[in-house]
């Protein structure tokens, strides 16, 4: 609004002025009633019965083209050639003008406003979003994280379990191999049952019962798989070591007599 001038009215129309624009005005309204009197008198026509419709479009066709063509063929006249007059209209007409365009700038720095409000809105719900989706990845990334802990936890709790239950089961083998051995296959007397030593005499080597030369053959196999291979010597008794490679449990070596080794059953 600011960028348009007010129009003010410093020259008033003279009086001569509008008694000139007063008397056009007047002629015009006079041919006016002319033209209504000679279609009054002319009266219209009886138009047929059979299609009353179409006969009225087909007047008002012809109406209407007799009307263009009179504009057609009619110049724009000036309402009146009077200086004073034509100023004052002209300055009536930018005056309604003015106002419009104010009306219309109103308009549409009200409707800037209302976007650049609604703009804000946007964009700190945008922000808002942004700042959720975040937190939610976060989230995510500490539940991905747990969850792999949770789950190497379990694993080895369930690795634990297995190994503590396979060690019992161990045991509970070994235990009961021992009382079997310690109760049918006891400890050797020295020199065995055919020839009896004087008491006073030490044995050379304490011989080992069978429990403890398997104990020996398990752990070089276990502790060294690729040399399983045990020297015999003089504390295995010679019956234990024939009656374990006769069933098998255990094997001499190839080019060795004096080693042997368990056999791999697993």
């Amino acid at each position: 609004a600011e960028y348009l001038p007010e129009i003010t009215n410093d020259s008033v129309c003279p009086v001569d002025a509008k008694e000139e624009l007063l008397n056009e005005c007047e002629s015009i309204w006079q041919k006016m009633e002319e033209c209504q009197s000679k279609l009054k008198v002319q009266g219209g026509k009886t138009l047929p019965k059979s299609d009353t419709t179409l006969s009225l479009l087909i007047t008002r066709v012809k109406a209407l083209q007799a009307e263009y063509n009179q504009w057609q063929k009619r110049t724009p006249e000036i309402i009146s050639n009077n200086p004073d007059v034509l100023l004052a209209l002209g300055k009536e007409e930018l005056q309604k003008t003015k106002n419009d365009l104010e009306m219309v700038l109103a308009t549409v720095q009200s409707k800037n406003e209302q976007l650049e409000e609604d703009l804000k809105r946007e964009q700190q719900w945008q922000e808002e979003q942004e700042q959720v989706v975040d937190a939610l990845n976060r989230i995510e990334e500490e539940m991905k994280t747990q969850t792999e802990q949770l789950s190497r936890k379990r694993a080895l709790q369930q690795l634990q379990n297995k190994m503590s239950k396979v060690k019992s089961y161990k045991e509970g083998l070994l235990n009961a191999l021992g009382e079997f051995l310690g109760e049918h296959f006891p400890i050797p007397e020295n020199g065995g049952s055919t020839k009896k030593k004087k008491s006073f005499e030490k044995p050379a080597v304490e011989l080992i019962t069978l429990h403890e030369i398997l104990e020996i053959l398990i752990h070089k196999l276990m502790n060294t798989p690729h040399d399983p291979y045990v020297t015999i010597n003089d504390s295995f008794w010679p019956p234990y070591i024939e009656l374990l490679l006769r069933y098998g449990i255990a094997l001499r070596h190839p080019e060795d007599p004096n080693r042997m080794r368990l056999e791999a059953f697993h």
